[in-house]
C-alpha cells in the first residue's frame, strides 16, 4: 500500500457497492478519504480497506446542505456518488438527485477543491420519459452550474461480486422456475465491472485531464437482457423459464409491486427499460470512453462466476460440467 498523502477526497454516499471499490483504489494510492454517510456508524466495513486512520467516516445528508458542506471542508476533491433507484419517503428523485447533486457541488466549490467527479447514469437525459433519467440529466446541469470544470460518468449497468443485478437474478433463480423478460428482454446493456469504474475514478483524482466532460462507461460487450439471463442461469447451472412480458403488462405489475416497501419494480424502472443502455456514438466517436483512462474494460466472463458460483445446487462443490 502507498505511503499516505497530504491530499484530501470527500467522497459522499461513499459506504455502498461502488463507493467501497472507489475507497479502496484511492487507499490503494495513499490518499486520505472522508465518507460522507447519513450513519457512519453502518460504514465500518470501510475501515480495512486503508491504514489506521486513512479511512473517516462522517454523517452527511444531502437533503441538509450544511453537512454536505462540512463533510467537504478542507476537500483536495469531492466524489459525488449519492443516487436512488426508486424514490423512498423524503428521499425523492428530486431531492437526491438534482437538489442533492447541486448541494455536492456548490460544496466542492466552496471548499477550494480542485477536482470533482459526479457519477450519473448513461441513462441520462433530459428528454428521458423517465424521472430517473430526467433528474439524472437536471443533476448534472446543476453540477456544471456551480463547478463547471466537474467530470461526469455515466455508467450503464454495474456489476460486481456485491451487485444488485445477477446476484438479484441468480437469488431468485434458486426459488423461482419463471423469470421474466420485461419488453421481451429485447433491452440492450452494456455490463461495466464496478472496480474498472473505481480505476477511472482514481485517475481523476490522480489529475487525468478530463476537460470536464461526461464520459459514458460501459464493458467490452453489448448484451439484450435475454442474453444477460441466459448467462446467469448457464454460469449457476440452472435451468428456467424466461417469460418475454410486455411493457404494457409490466407497468401494471409495477404500479402494485412499487407499493412494497421495498419494491421489487416501479413503473419508472419499466420505463427506462424501453430504451438501451449502452454507451453512445458520440461518446465513442469522441473518445469520452474508458479509452481516455487508458482503462481496458473486463468482460463479465471475466468476473461473474467467481461470485455466482454460490448460487449454485451445490456451490463451489459442485463438479464441472461435461461437454
Amino acid at each position: 500500500m502507498a505511503q499516505t498523502s497530504d491530499k484530501l477526497v470527500t467522497i459522499i454516499g461513499g459506504s455502498g457497492f461502488l463507493g467501497s471499490h472507489i475507497v479502496r483504489a484511492l487507499a490503494k494510492r495513499g490518499y486520505r478519504i472522508r465518507v460522507g454517510v447519513r450513519r457512519p456508524d453502518t460504514a465500518g466495513h470501510l475501515l480495512p480497506l486503508g491504514m489506521v486512520g486513512q479511512i473517516m467516516p462522517v454523517q452527511a445528508n444531502v437533503r441538509y446542505p450544511a453537512s454536505v458542506a462540512a463533510a467537504c471542508a478542507g476537500a483536495d476533491a469531492v466524489i459525488n456518488l449519492v443516487g436512488v433507484l426508486a424514490p423512498s419517503g423524503r428521499q425523492t428523485f428530486e431531492a437526491v438527485h438534482v437538489f442533492g447533486a447541486e448541494a455536492v457541488a456548490r460544496a466542492a466549490r466552496e471548499a477550494g477543491a480542485k477536482t470533482m467527479l459526479h457519477v450519473s447514469a448513461i441513462g441520462a437525459d433530459p428528454e428521458s420519459p423517465a424521472e430517473y433519467g430526467r433528474t439524472k440529466a437536471e443533476g448534472e446541469a446543476r453540477v456544471r452550474q456551480e463547478f463547471p470544470e466537474a467530470t461526469v460518468f455515466r455508467p450503464s449497468i454495474v456489476f460486481g461480486p456485491e451487485d444488485s443485478f445477477f446476484n438479484r437474478f441468480a437469488a431468485m433463480a434458486r426459488f423461482s422456475p419463471v423469470l421474466p423478460l420485461i419488453g421481451g428482454g429485447h433491452t440492450r446493456f452494456q455490463p461495466v465491472f464496478v472496480g474498472d469504474i473505481a480505476r477511472a475514478a482514481a485517475a481523476v483524482v490522480d489529475g487525468a485531464e478530463t476537460g470536464g466532460k461526461p464520459y459514458e462507461l460501459g464493458g467490452p460487450e453489448v448484451l439484450t437482457f435475454r442474453e444477460l439471463m441466459e448467462f446467469m442461469l448457464k454460469t449457476i447451472r440452472r435451468k428456467r423459464v424466461l417469460m418475454p412480458v410486455p411493457f404494457r403488462l409490466a407497468r401494471l405489475q409495477a404500479s402494485l409491486l412499487q407499493l412494497l416497501p421495498n419494491p421489487l419494480l416501479t413503473v419508472d424502472q419499466v420505463t427506462m427499460l424501453e430504451r438501451d443502455n449502452v454507451v453512445g456514438d458520440a461518446a465513442l466517436n469522441e473518445h469520452r470512453t474508458f479509452e481516455a483512462f487508458d482503462i481496458a474494460p473486463r468482460a463479465i466472463e471475466a468476473i461473474v462466476p467467481d461470485y455466482l458460483v454460490r448460487f449454485r445446487r451445490t456451490g463451489q462443490y459442485e463438479p464441472p460440467q461435461r461437454d
